[in-house]
């Protein structure tokens, strides 16, 4: 198989944000979990090897990165793509310089661009400067992230702290002039010893003129904005049929552990929509985390008889989370909240028949699906921007089929959970 595009994606999340793009613009797409033993089963034209590194040790991230990168390029991949959140938050020790140093070095080049443009949820960049929504991504609330605070919107600064490379720009004016002035912008850069260009773009006219100029370029690192200008390159173009999934059957629920502003306002519209939800103690949690899911099994199984979705949730705002990481610490705090919802995710698919599950935060779904046991998504239609609905062999449900959504925590408008179920 000549595979067009091999990606590896530094979370679960992200993954399935840059699979619907890509199946969005004509690309056959398969989602792996981690990376495959065997090549696929069938004919695709891209593979997105979805990881859990994002906020994991970076010598640890790397490794994972060019263990997924080997995998690709035994499958015949021509062009490789990192894929980070369009929030590009990260740690001046990483994990995003890092690991494209990483693969930068492993594919012997010299020079790649970096760029978490994701106009359609309002992630653009101007003069390097990344935007959430109307404002800077300083003022978005990425600020208070518990993991990965970022408090300085400058991608070049950020992104200068965490490689040795010299890092550039290519800006909006460059951008607006088409592909041939951007590849001559790499140009002058790459005589300026820059091995690493921010690119600016405000609108998905800028992605899709500034995705022929990527054409040669070994490695592209990226939110997945990017990705809708890379399948012409290949010679596809959109297909209506690419995203067809079996139909949607079974009980439905929704887990959400993210503790984005965006989140937050969808569990209070699911709650002040008249449905079910539970709210987990981080602090119980910690105290009996087998007794808190097996109380939250048992307050859904029969909630889940009523024909509606239920709502489990360890969501809150950053006062609250400060408070629970003050008293358990970060890593601690996250990882127990992380292993209980993994837990009631197996146990409302394996005992109590949902077949329909939204996830809400990367860590969270990442969580989730490996206690599934999933292990690869066909990538199905759009619910909103990024996210998709996936079709995949649960071994919890048997080995049988479930749709999934895997929701970035900042993705989705108030009322994507009843939306998600709606489109389903």
């Amino acid at each position: 198989m000549t595979l067009a595009l091999g990606c590896i994606a530094d979370d679960f999340t992200g993954a399935t944000d840059l699979a619907n793009n890509l199946v969005r613009a004509g690309m056959r797409v398969v989602q792996t979990i981690g990376v495959p033993t065997s090549p696929p089963a069938v004919a695709v034209d891209a593979i997105v090897v979805a990881l859990k590194s994002r906020t994991i040790d970076a010598a640890e991230a790397v490794a994972q990165s060019l263990q997924a990168l080997r995998w690709l390029q035994a499958q015949g991949a021509r062009q490789i793509y990192f894929k980070y959140c369009s929030t590009f938050d990260s740690t001046p020790a990483g994990n995003i310089g890092p690991v494209t140093d990483a693969l930068m070095d492993a594919l012997g080049t010299d020079f790649t661009i970096a760029t978490p443009a994701f106009p359609d949820n309002g992630r653009t960049v101007f003069k390097g400067y990344l935007f959430a929504g109307d404002g800077l991504l300083s003022e978005s609330g990425m600020e208070k992230h518990p993991l990965t605070p970022m408090t300085d919107p400058n991608l070049v600064r950020v992104l200068q702290a965490q490689t040795p490379r010299k890092v550039g720009l290519v800006d909006y004016r460059a951008v607006a002039e088409g592909a041939g002035a951007v590849r001559a912008r790499f140009t002058q850069l790459r005589a300026q010893g820059v091995g690493i260009a921010i690119v600016d773009a405000v609108s998905n006219a800028d992605l899709l003129r500034l995705g022929p100029a990527l054409a040669d370029l070994p490695l592209v690192t990226a939110g997945s904005g990017v990705a809708i200008g890379l399948p012409a390159n290949f010679g596809l173009a959109p297909s209506s049929t690419a995203s067809a999934l079996p139909p949607a059957q079974g009980r439905r629920a929704v887990l959400s552990g993210s503790c984005s502003l965006a989140t937050q306002r969808q569990v209070r519209a699911f709650i002040e929509g008249g449905r079910p939800a539970l709210a987990l103690d981080p602090l119980r949690i910690a105290r009996d985390g087998d007794e808190v899911v097996a109380q939250a099994l048992a307050w859904a199984a029969p909630r889940l008889e009523d024909d509606g979705a239920v709502l489990v949730y360890s969501t809150a705002d950053s006062a609250a989370v400060q408070s629970v990481q003050g008293r358990l610490g970060v890593a601690q705090a996250g990882a127990l909240v992380e292993h209980a919802l993994a837990a009631i995710a197996r146990g409302l698919v394996a005992d109590h028949g949902v077949r329909q599950l939204v996830v809400a935060g990367g860590e969270t779904s990442g969580a989730c699906v490996q206690a599934l046991g999933i292990g690869q998504l066909q990538i199905g239609p759009q619910i909103d921007p990024g996210v998709p609905w996936c079709h995949a062999s649960a071994e919890a449900a048997g080995g049988a089929a479930i749709r999934i959504a895997l929701k970035s925590g900042n993705f989705g408008s108030d009322d994507f959970f009843a939306k998600a179920f709606a489109a389903g």
